[in-house]
């Protein structure tokens, strides 16, 4: 399997839990859409099913990152709801980030 770099990673990271902040602040659709882009990205890039273990993963190979717990690597459930679908990615997903 191919592995992001950690530089890549830790922009994705960054841009999600940005779009986090947003999405509990705005809920507009467009950065809901842009949240699960992202997600979807992380999922790619990390080789996992779910946003979460996507994070947890990521997370785990940035340097200096300390992760709580390893075990959810292996244990986490498949969330359907966490991951886009490869066409919204592919539909022009990489604009800017909405300014804060």
């Amino acid at each position: 399997m191919l592995l992001a770099h950690p530089a890549v990673l830790r922009d994705l990271v960054e841009q999600y839990e940005t779009l986090r902040v947003l999405n509990a602040a705005d809920g507009s659709p467009e950065v809901r859409q842009r949240m699960d882009d992202v997600a979807y990205t992380l999922c790619v890039s990390t080789g996992t099913r779910d946003v979460d273990t996507a994070l947890i993963a990521a997370r785990h190979r940035l340097p200096g990152a300390r992760v709580e717990d390893d075990s959810v690597l292996s244990e986490a459930p498949a969330r359907g709801d966490a991951v886009a679908p490869i066409g919204a990615a592919e539909a022009g997903g990489g604009e800017a980030l909405p300014a804060a």
